[in-house]
């Protein structure tokens, strides 16, 4: 009877090893302060420790061992007076960002980027949305290269302006409508067949 008595005494120590990080889990969720949380583990293990006896072998010992933690968290909430304070990793998670902020900025993205030359625009999403390579698009769009990246250049350094600085100035225009003396720079580059 000793030796059963010794391999319950031994399981019940295991299976409390076992739920130690769901406790403190718990008791972080309960107190919101990771001091306040292992001093509430700690009374809980001394509770179920000392009140072992009274546990029923077969029956829920999770459940059983919350039911105190959640007691003493109760018990130490009415000897003291209710404070609980955040920490401030806590405090950030819980907050929300202005949303009309984020809307906002959308709106200013979106009336800058319909600014955009559409062979600008067209450059950009497929090398930004879609992730394609410069040779993809240039095929993709019948130009060389060399526009391709001077198309995703432009159009970037434009959006940037017309963010930082709003609307005051008209967007930069592209290569494909720039007077000749600018098209000198690209007509090494592009094939004879763009448009």
């Amino acid at each position: 009877m000793a030796t059963e008595t010794s391999n319950d005494v031994r399981d019940f120590h295991e299976q409390l090893k076992a739920i130690l990080p769901r406790l403190r889990i718990y008791a972080l969720s309960l107190t919101r302060d990771r001091d306040a949380a292992d001093d509430l583990v700690h009374d809980t293990v001394i509770k179920a420790l000392t009140g072992r006896h009274s546990f029923q072998p077969g029956t829920n010992l999770a459940a059983w061992l919350f039911r105190i933690q959640r007691n003493e968290f109760i018990s130490g909430l009415r000897r003291q007076r209710p404070t609980v304070p955040v920490d401030t990793a806590i405090a950030e998670s819980l907050s929300h960002p202005a949303h009309q902020d984020s809307g906002l900025i959308m709106r200013e993205f979106v009336t800058a980027f319909a600014k955009l030359v559409p062979t600008q625009r067209e450059a950009l999403l497929l090398a930004v949305l879609e992730g394609l390579p410069y040779e993809v698009i240039a095929a993709h769009t019948g130009v060389s290269v060399g526009t391709v990246k001077s198309r995703i250049s432009r159009a970037r350094d434009t959006l940037e302006r017309l963010l930082l600085e709003g609307e005051a100035r008209p967007p930069i225009v592209d290569a494909d409508t720039t007077p000749a003396d600018d098209r000198s720079a690209e007509a090494g580059d592009a094939p004879a067949t763009e448009s």
